[in-house]
């Protein structure tokens, strides 16, 4: 408790020291009360202060504090919208540019993770390509001559995380007493979720089988792909993949390569997502510019598969049909789904709920992503979820934060970019495959036959051994409740038919 609570201060002071908490140059647009705390803290401010913009200080604050500071600052980044174009940019450099360490400590890092020489496995190891919060990438050679990527975490960082864990739980359990408001967040259950994926983001074996799993399901669609994993190359602290073909996107270049394709390019970013999410039900949870490469047309190439997200059936149902409510702008279905998920508690009215949904909607439906502020939208739906006691789901933490990212993403890759028509295709043809009549009658019929094979069941179990007498009663009542499961059955399709 003290280590996270010293840890904690030392955040907020690093924030003053670097005039990153209330800028200078952003103070004036708050309320006179926060101008004069602002006031205050420049006293106390250092060095680190005295140049840069507010982006470029507040990257450099965020660096100082570690692998979540910065995890937030990869995520501040894609939303050029909400925060600006200056300062999104200035955090860029979180994603992917931050100072290495040294390659000879890389290779004795592979060598102990792998328990051999390193040139058992590679002909070759370069310095490092990127380095990132937690691990850096390194180009090398295998010996049958394939060129790889080999991530390796960075030494110590175990501990810079646990401490990290420990400040965000205190963090959430001092914003629990803030009041209603930021309870209603689920402080403590969000630093729940964002711990336990820090904590797998530890052991590379994991993120290996993620990327295995996620290529296949990559592999399915036309969105995005996936390098494979170069299982010899794998253990606790080490990474080993095929190399990514492409640019990556955070290169200032990238998007000005020949034959690009950037509306595709951009949709792609937000079809790839739902796809793995709604049809799959996992997804890459981490897909900022940093992690992913682009070739024209409209290519992309994912890496990094430390974070990824898991919906189960339910909300992937619900997702969809929210998403297609608002494409269909049939907010009384938004607000029906958001009701049967629990999302809203029940003694909220559900007219009332359509009608602030329909308040939300109507005025950015259809309008270009740059016509939009989503900074003035996030405010409004933050309000509207106030009103009706919506409460944060830790269950779709990852998603949320996936979403904002990737929307973020694809508004960078082409600022016109129309969110709702991306999304379509592959929303519509989820709910034509599950909610169509026939699914719903081969859903049905799935449920028949499982009830079916537990009848059965039951049946053998009742069977009378050689030495019991049958049971004519006992018979007749498993009889008896196969007929009724199939007058159920009956009335059931009747009821979805008619």
């Amino acid at each position: 408790m003290a280590q996270a609570l010293f840890r904690l201060i030392g955040a907020g002071w690093t924030l003053i020291r670097y005039d990153a908490l209330l800028p200078r140059e952003l103070a004036q647009a708050a309320p006179p009360a926060a101008r004069t705390l602002a006031k205050v803290l420049r006293l106390l401010s250092g060095p680190q202060a005295r140049g840069g913009r507010p982006g470029e200080r507040l990257a450099a604050a965020f660096e100082r504090e570690g692998p979540a500071a910065i995890k937030l600052g990869q995520l501040l980044s894609t939303r050029a919208d909400v925060f600006g174009e200056e300062m999104a940019n200035d955090l860029a450099r979180l994603k992917d540019a931050l100072p290495p360490f040294p390659t000879a400590v890389a290779e004795a890092e592979v060598a102990r993770a792998l328990g051999k020489p390193i040139d058992h496995l590679f002909q070759s190891f370069g310095p490092a390509l990127a380095a990132a919060s937690l691990a850096q990438a390194h180009a090398a050679v295998l010996r049958d001559g394939r060129k790889v990527a080999v991530k390796v975490l960075r030494p110590g960082v175990e501990a810079r995380v646990k401490a990290d864990i420990g400040a965000l739980h205190l963090a959430a359990a001092l914003a629990e007493r803030l009041g209603p408001t930021a309870r209603r967040l689920e402080p403590r259950a969000f630093a729940d979720t964002v711990a336990r994926s820090m904590a797998l983001e530890l052991d590379l074996r994991l993120e290996a089988a993620a990327a295995s799993e996620m290529a296949e399901v990559m592999a399915r669609e036309a969105y995005m792909r996936a390098p494979a994993v170069v299982w010899e190359g794998v253990a606790k602290r080490v990474l080993t993949l095929e190399w990514a073909a492409g640019t990556p996107l955070s290169a200032p270049q990238a998007l000005e390569l020949p034959g690009l394709d950037r509306p595709a390019l951009a949709r792609n970013v937000i079809r790839a997502f739902l796809s793995q999410a709604l049809d799959h039900g996992v997804f890459h949870a981490d897909l900022h510019e940093g992690n992913l490469f682009v070739e024209a047309p409209d290519q992309l190439i994912a890496i990094d598969f430390g974070i990824v997200g898991r919906l189960g059936a339910p909300e992937r149902r619900f997702l969809a049909e929210i998403l297609w409510g608002f494409i269909q702008r049939d907010y009384r279905r938004v607000a029906e789904v958001h009701f049967e998920a629990g999302y809203v508690p029940k003694t909220r009215n559900i007219d009332d709920f359509a009608q602030a949904l329909r308040a939300v909607g109507e005025p950015i439906f259809g309008r270009r992503a740059h016509e939009v502020s989503m900074g003035r939208l996030l405010g409004q739906l933050f309000e509207i979820t106030g009103l009706f006691d919506m409460r944060l789901r830790p269950e779709l933490v990852l998603l949320q934060k996936t979403m904002v990212t990737v929307e973020g993403v694809a508004r960078r890759i082409d600022p016109a970019s129309d969110i709702w028509e991306a999304a379509r295709p592959v929303v519509e043809r989820w709910i034509r495959r599950e909610l169509s009549p026939i699914a719903r009658l081969s859903q049905m019929a799935e449920r028949g036959r499982r009830a079916l094979d537990l009848i059965l069941t039951e049946l053998e179990a009742a069977r009378p051994t050689p030495t019991q007498t049958p049971s004519g009663g006992a018979s007749l009542g498993l009889w008896v409740a196969i007929g009724l499961a199939f007058a159920l059955s009956l009335a059931a399709l009747a009821d979805r038919i008619w």
